[in-house]
């Protein structure tokens, strides 16, 4: 027996005779043989040519970041019948190369990172979305994320305009669930702070399943996004481990001990990277960005484990599962190092232990729903702030 409905679509058509509305159900062959004849060839001949091209316009709106690569600008793609997509654009600039074949041999590479990059999709990586070249300079479409990077949200003059701006209750709680004040500036509770670094560290193992060493995590290139998510940023410094790059470049506060002494950035290179800022998260010191030179930051990086117990606050310096996991991020020795960012994930006496501790002991709390919640409090009195 037929089966009584048709696996193919079908629309009603709605019509009005006299008071009377009428449905009728009809296929899409029998739209066919009406009045669209001429656009269904046209969708046609699309699908029989198997490709298409069309010129795409993207105005910068604003400025979003700048940074030795270039510059990053809000813009937006827009599509028909009123169709807009806010991305962010960056665009690199050429003059910290000798010349324009410097360039044009690390743009190369950014191109082929961020093709691979854009087919991990990972929810805690940036989006990717092309790679162009205009009168030969290269720009990166990606993803437009609402939200801050945890630079801004460390700094204490960003701490002291929320105070300004958020009610007595909204301030109490974000002070007893999510930041608080710290020694220097202010310091994310231990269960945000490590549900946080647990998204980053998923995301690294992400990029070194595929082959990638990101080779500059620090805080401004770690966003907390509008959905609670946080987000890896920045892939402009990362390179595929089988073609590394003749130039290397790092940012001295945040790099493996190993990097400052010339060697090549590794997966354990971005294990101490977000180790570091780890360490800056819990204890609200940015540990190494007042030394002097890269000496001051090598030694204090070297005796940085000796060190935690004195400038972590009381609750995480007394908890052993949090110390030991920290210590296993930033040894000073890459072999004393958990072996990947999939081990730190899944380590038993480290962060998901930890993590599990809270639950147990009644003091957790849905992070990423509080961050959510945070963050678009934040988005909300944010109109007035000036950097």
């Amino acid at each position: 027996m037929d089966h009584p409905l048709s696996e193919s679509p079908t629309e009603l058509l709605q019509t009005r005779t006299g008071d009377r509305l009428q449905l009728t159900q009809t296929s899409g062959h029998e739209f066919e043989l009406g009045g669209n004849i001429e656009l269904t060839q046209r969708y046609s001949d699309i699908i029989g040519e198997k490709r298409m091209s069309w010129t795409t316009h993207l105005q910068l709106i604003r400025e979003l970041g700048s940074g030795g690569q270039g510059k990053v600008f809000l813009s937006e793609r827009r599509g028909a019948d009123g169709f807009t997509l806010p991305v962010a654009l960056k665009i690199f600039s050429p003059d910290r190369y000798r010349t324009p074949e410097d360039y044009d041999d690390d743009m190369m590479r950014v191109g082929k990172v961020a093709g691979c990059v854009a087919g991990i999709q990972h929810d805690n990586l940036l989006q990717v979305q092309n790679f162009l070249d205009r009168n030969r300079i290269r720009m990166m479409v990606m993803e437009w994320v609402e939200g801050y990077d945890l630079r801004r949200l460390m700094t204490p003059k960003f701490y002291g305009y929320i105070k300004e701006r958020f009610s007595a209750k909204q301030w109490h709680r974000m002070n007893d669930v999510l930041v608080t004040a710290g020694p220097e500036q202010p310091r994310f509770k231990p269960g945000v702070a490590i549900a946080i670094i647990q998204s980053c560290l998923s995301a690294l193992a992400a990029l070194h399943r595929h082959g990638i060493v990101h080779a500059d995590i620090k805080p401004a290139n770690i966003m907390l996004k509008q959905s609670g998510q946080a987000k890896i940023i920045d892939i402009g410094s990362a390179f595929s481990i089988s073609e590394p790059p003749a130039r290397r470049a790092c940012t001295p506060a945040y790099a493996a001990l190993e990097v400052l002494e010339g060697k090549r950035s590794t997966p354990s290179s971005d294990l101490a990277s977000i180790g570091y800022v780890t360490v800056e998260l819990l204890s609200g010191r940015s540990m190494f960005s007042n030394a002097t030179d890269f000496a001051s930051v090598f030694s204090l990086k070297k005796n940085l484990i000796n060190e935690l117990p004195k400038i972590m606050p009381r609750e995480v310096a007394t908890n052993s599962l949090l110390m030991g996991f920290v210590e296993g991020l930033v040894a000073p020795n890459p072999d004393d190092r958990y072996g990947s960012a999939e081990e730190a994930l899944l380590v038993e006496d480290g962060a998901a232990a930890f993590l599990r501790q809270l639950v147990k002991g009644d003091m957790a709390s849905v992070y990423e729903n509080d961050l959510r919640i945070w963050i678009e409090e934040l988005l909300e009195i944010d109109a007035g702030y000036e950097e």
